[in-house]
């Protein structure tokens, strides 16, 4: 009997952390974990990997949906958002309106002292096209995801802030030979 052939095409499931606080409140996030919810178990297939980002609220999400082992992964890392992190958005548009206008519409800007936009993006993409073949689930940062979403369908730039990345969704991402796929989702709970 004949082997199958070896699998060739990377399926991604993207799913975007539980509320918490900082979302909640319309915060940079700042560590806070994630609140209690009451969700299913998520079943994986014996040969998925699954990873998440090194936030709190992506590692305590991976916990409520039962996905164990959870491989962190730097690269899965919101925005470094410098010392914007834990401030909320409309404090700043008060307090720096230039500085989250530049932020908003130039990719490379950084007036929070983090990281841009365009590094975001750029670690994103070579991650998710280095992926190996196979089936791979990850919680990740909202904008993580926005990034990954952008760069499958080879989006400009101000896609990103078009997708909307609500908590407990999911989104699944297949690739091969360099050309990605996007499967729109829904939420796990």
């Amino acid at each position: 009997m004949n082997a199958p052939p070896p699998e060739r095409t990377v399926r991604l499931v993207l799913v975007a952390p539980a509320m918490n606080a900082a979302l909640r409140e319309a915060r940079f996030d700042d560590g806070s974990p994630v609140e209690p919810v009451s969700t299913d178990p998520v079943r994986l297939g014996r040969s998925a990997r699954v990873l998440t980002s090194p936030s709190p609220r992506c590692r305590g999400t991976a916990e409520l949906l039962g996905l164990t082992g959870a491989e962190e992964v730097a690269a899965l890392a919101g925005c470094a958002m410098g010392r914007w992190r834990g401030r909320r958005l409309d404090e700043l548009v008060a307090e720096e309106p230039e500085s989250v206008a530049a932020w908003l519409s130039d990719p490379d800007a950084v007036p929070h002292g983090g990281e841009s936009l365009s590094s975001l993006w750029a670690r994103v993409a070579a991650w998710a096209d280095a992926l190996e073949p196979g089936t791979v689930w990850a919680v990740a940062e909202p904008d993580v995801i926005r990034a990954a979403v952008a760069h499958a369908l080879g989006a400009p730039g101000a896609a990103f802030w078009r997708l909307d990345v609500r908590p407990l969704s999911y989104v699944e991402l297949t690739g091969r030979s360099g050309r990605w796929n996007v499967g729109i989702g829904s939420r796990l709970s």
